[in-house]
């Protein structure tokens, strides 16, 4: 995982994969084929499994189904909170919040498979989450966001800050669209983490709402 968005980029052929794609928090049975489409467009990085509150045995289902495209696409699959069946899943890492269990088992347990941690607005927790040798770092909300609407605000100097201090991957998350998102990346995100302009969007399609970041 590197840095470098700054290049322009011309064509299809060409585009950056800076997307980090979070899926909606309920699985549609259309979901397969929007989710394919979407890949199809080539910006998209990673893509996170966010279901909260989901027994395994659904969970197992869905990312078995999911896994298929995003190996079809070459996207890295992201398991949400649930590290303790990354090996089942045989996804390609973890996403935690801080109050999602113990990071010390969840290091442990993905062994070589890509750990991220939210650190919100926090400096503290940054360096926090560098101790326990996270691949990356989340910051936000930015903006207000649909998916999480009481999610604390960060604002843009923790992400010069981060740009600047930190030799990690910087996942900038929160309300993210088609006209803010540059501003992000301007100011030193390696990644945009976006869900509601995609999947809630009652403007666009799926696959044409991912053609705008570019």
């Amino acid at each position: 995982m590197v840095r470098g968005l700054r290049k322009r980029v011309f064509g299809l052929s060409s585009l950056k994969r800076f997307v980090y794609l979070i899926s909606p928090n309920k699985i549609e049975k259309n979901f397969y084929r929007k989710l394919d489409k979407v890949l199809s467009f080539k910006n998209v990085k990673y893509f996170q499994l966010r279901l909260k509150n989901t027994k395994k045995n659904y969970l197992l289902k869905e990312s078995k189904k999911i896994r298929k495209i995003t190996r079809k696409h070459q996207v890295k699959f992201i398991l949400n909170d649930n590290f303790i069946l990354i090996d089942q899943i045989k996804a390609d890492g973890c996403h935690m919040g801080q109050l999602d269990g113990s990071f010390t088992k969840a290091r442990k347990k993905l062994k070589n498979k890509i750990f991220g941690i939210t650190c919100h607005n926090s400096k503290i927790l940054v360096k926090n989450a560098l101790k326990f040798k996270a691949d990356y770092i989340a910051l936000g909300s930015f903006f207000k966001s649909k998916l999480k609407p009481n999610a604390k605000r960060a604002k843009i100097s923790i992400l010069k800050w981060a740009k600047k201090e930190i030799k990690k991957p910087i996942v900038v998350i929160g309300g993210i669209n088609n006209y803010n998102y540059k501003k992000l990346i301007n100011s030193g995100a390696n990644y945009i983490a976006i869900s509601s302009f995609i999947w809630d969007n009652p403007n666009l399609k799926p696959e044409k709402a991912i053609e705008k970041f570019k």
